[in-house]
């Protein structure tokens, strides 16, 4: 991963309010008791959590760690956490819920991630999980952020099952970001996404995200799936 690029990325995306609390609000219901988020970044989803339940938030950089310490002022437990070694500083403590955005798709070995992250989870847990979907989507914006891979529903959920949680919902989301992210890293082969880019998706794409509370579309730029620790 571009250190540069991810950081201004994150940077970005902070900007996007209404974004990050439409995926929140997509797994809303599933948030509540103690939350565990693996790779919090500068804290966009963090800061959000924290009105569901009682959260440690974990990543694997340290100036990512500062950062969100810094951000948080308290409301949250931070510290390091690497899900692929399932090395954690609060040591073997469970959870009633784990949780990652756009985090899956950095780690090499995902299957050890998924089980290290299952491991965390009470009986009943739930692992909530946003990633991105579609191989074919892959490319220029995938390679500077050091994503390995896209996944698609199936995948994914099989990912899940063999980790032992029984998926309870899988499904595409966005897909208006799906059409520009083709065009910008297939096409394109843009680095970064455009901060101008991301204005005008903030302000074209909330009645087409709206409308996705009522039906799934059929691609999208991510996958979300969650998982139930049986």
């Amino acid at each position: 991963m571009n250190d540069i690029i991810g950081i201004e990325t994150l940077k970005r995306m902070e900007k996007m309010g209404f974004y990050n609390k439409w995926l929140v609000g997509k797994v809303k219901d599933y948030l509540s008791g103690e939350i565990l988020e693996i790779g919090c970044g500068i804290g966009n989803i963090t800061e959000l959590l924290v009105h569901y339940g009682k959260v440690t938030a974990t990543d694997i950089e340290r100036y990512y760690i500062a950062k969100t310490k810094k951000r948080m002022k308290g409301r949250a437990l931070i510290g390091f956490g690497d899900a692929e070694m399932g090395i954690f500083f609060f040591g073997n403590k469970k959870f009633d819920v784990v949780i990652n955005f756009n985090v899956l798709e950095h780690i090499n070995k995902d299957d050890s991630a998924i089980e290290n992250m299952a491991k965390r989870l009470k009986k009943g847990g739930r692992l909530v999980i946003v990633t991105p979907s579609h191989e074919l989507l892959f490319g220029s914006l995938d390679e500077n952020l050091g994503h390995y891979r896209r996944y698609e529903k199936v995948e994914i959920s099989r990912k899940f099952k063999d980790a032992g949680l029984s998926v309870k919902e899988a499904k595409y989301i966005n897909w208006l970001g799906a059409l520009g992210w083709f065009v910008n890293s297939k096409i394109f082969r843009r680095k970064i996404l455009a901060s101008k880019q991301l204005g005008i998706f903030a302000f074209i794409s909330k009645p087409f995200l709206f409308f996705e509370r009522f039906i799934s579309p059929p691609f999208g730029l991510s996958v979300l799936i969650v998982g139930e620790k049986q």
